[in-house]
């Protein structure tokens, strides 16, 4: 008999549910609904929908407490389907994999698995897939969790503007940021992903504060979510005099250090670029900067960043260049030349495969050795109502923005989402998962990767280190 566990999207779960529900959790110290609590509002002030309580008995809660156990019926991929050179179609084969302390320590044939006396789940069928990494958010100042908002009018406004609107904003979020960020992890959950790189305000208004709320929600979350920081000087580096501020963030735990557009901020792109490498040198930490600027400007602002990492080899590999759309400015051989030297001092780029006029040169990078990835940036904030957190969705557009309409072309474009982990490697031999490899995977209603890229596939469960944080499984 199979009866059905299921960890609910948290955003339609009641504060009574929860609570009572978190009570029973703590009680019975259950593995795979270690994480189960994430993204739900606890001590929340926002509105949520009744949640169907399919979860309310605790004997199911018990019975998957322990850490090892066994995940069968899982969809995995296993080969091309070729026609000449043409790949027309992905093969697929059900499995049992064996879940142990955060690991996949076997893999067989459902057909050939002997009987176990491990606790057992049933995936149905459902493709398991890489869970997916937002590697560029703001947790910090979202509305998402709260009432609807949309962001005020932008045309004809500067970035300055923007800044001066969030010195407003940004202590009006603050009181409730803990629980908007617990939110926004909980449909982080929902859509895929157990990992992320969120940039967090350091600024004059809210000092460390910012950084401070961020910290609490991690922290509650730190069995069912993973999460770099940025610590960003939204309002300027030089211009919101925060290097101090900047300095004690990296003694709190933060791994990068931030940066935003030199020139149209700070007015002066070496002094800004020169400063924020030297807390990253002197702290010995990564660098991650927001790049927004579209001008000469902005090209000579990548120009010299590549010449200072060429200049201090500590900083080689360490650094992130986000947004970066000065690259869609450049053709020819002077993009060349540029991705030739991000590529060697091993930049990394995050983009979030923007809509519009600019055309981001992610594929050619890629090809080249620099490693491209992306996030959602916001959910929904005061820059942006359009975000949705999944990955997937992401994944999609890249596919939809380059052409990546065939079969092989859809399963490629997965690895912006996934960090560059992919089930088939370019000649169709499996390559994930893996025994040893972590369980950090989803279960989705798809058929194979290319459909799900095409079609965004319902996310149906998300594994984090083994542990089922959203969706359900099938108890056997």
């Amino acid at each position: 008999m199979i009866k059905e566990f299921d960890v609910q999207n948290p955003q339609q779960q009641s504060r009574r549910n929860f609570l009572s529900h978190s009570a029973r959790i703590t009680a019975t110290g259950a593995l795979l609904t270690a994480g189960m609590a994430s993204g739900f509002a606890s001590a929340s002030p926002f509105k949520a929908g009744a949640m169907n309580e399919k979860c309310d008995d605790a004997s199911q809660i018990n019975a998957i407490s322990a850490p090892h156990y066994q995940l069968r019926n899982v969809r995995l991929e296993e080969g091309f389907e070729r026609e000449g050179d043409i790949v027309i179609a992905t093969k697929t084969g059900l499995y049992n994999l064996e879940i142990n302390n955060g690991k996949i320590v076997a893999i067989q044939p459902a057909k050939d698995a002997p009987a176990t006396t491990l606790p057992a789940f049933d995936a149905r069928g459902l493709l398991l897939l890489p869970a997916t990494r937002d590697m560029h958010i703001h947790l910090d100042k979202t509305f998402y969790g709260g009432k609807w908002e949309a962001p005020r009018p932008r045309k004809g406004k500067t970035i300055m503007d923007m800044i001066a609107r969030e010195q407003v904003l940004i202590p009006q979020l603050l009181p409730t940021s803990v629980e908007h960020a617990e939110a926004i992890i909980g449909l982080l959950h929902s859509k895929g992903t157990t990992g992320a790189r969120s940039h967090c305000n350091i600024d004059p208004v809210s000092g460390l504060k910012s950084l401070e709320h961020l910290k609490l929600a991690l922290e509650k979350h730190q069995q069912d979510f993973s999460c770099e920081i940025v610590a960003f000087p939204q309002h300027g580096l030089l211009h919101s005099k925060v290097d101090g501020l900047m300095r004690e963030a990296m003694q709190m735990g933060v791994q990068y250090v931030g940066g935003l557009d030199p020139t149209n901020v700070d007015g002066a792109m070496e002094k800004s670029l020169d400063a924020m490498f030297q807390i990253a040198l002197d702290t010995q930490k990564g660098v991650d900067i927001h790049l927004h600027e579209t001008t000469p400007a902005g090209i000579a602002a990548v120009k010299y960043m590549i010449q200072t990492v060429e200049k201090n080899p500590q900083l080689k590999g360490k650094v992130t260049l986000s947004h970066g759309f000065a690259l869609a400015m450049m053709q020819g051989a002077e993009l060349e030349e540029v991705i030739a030297g991000l590529s060697e001092q091993q930049f990394t780029v995050a983009s979030t495969i923007p809509l519009g006029k600019l055309n981001m040169p992610l594929p050619q990078l890629s090809q080249n050795g620099v490693f491209v990835m992306t996030g959602t940036d916001s959910v929904i904030d005061h820059w942006s109502p359009f975000g949705t957190g999944s990955m997937l969705e992401k994944a999609s557009l890249y596919a939809q923005l380059y052409g990546n309409s065939d079969e092989f072309g859809l399963t490629r474009s997965l690895a912006i989402a996934t960090g560059n982990v992919l089930p088939l490697d370019d000649s169709g031999k499996r390559q994930w998962p893996a025994v040893n490899d972590n369980a950090e995977m989803i279960l989705v209603d798809a058929s194979c990767s290319a459909e799900a890229v095409a079609r965004v596939s319902d996310v149906k469960a998300t594994f984090h280190q083994g542990r089922l944080v959203f969706g359900a499984v099938g108890k056997v």
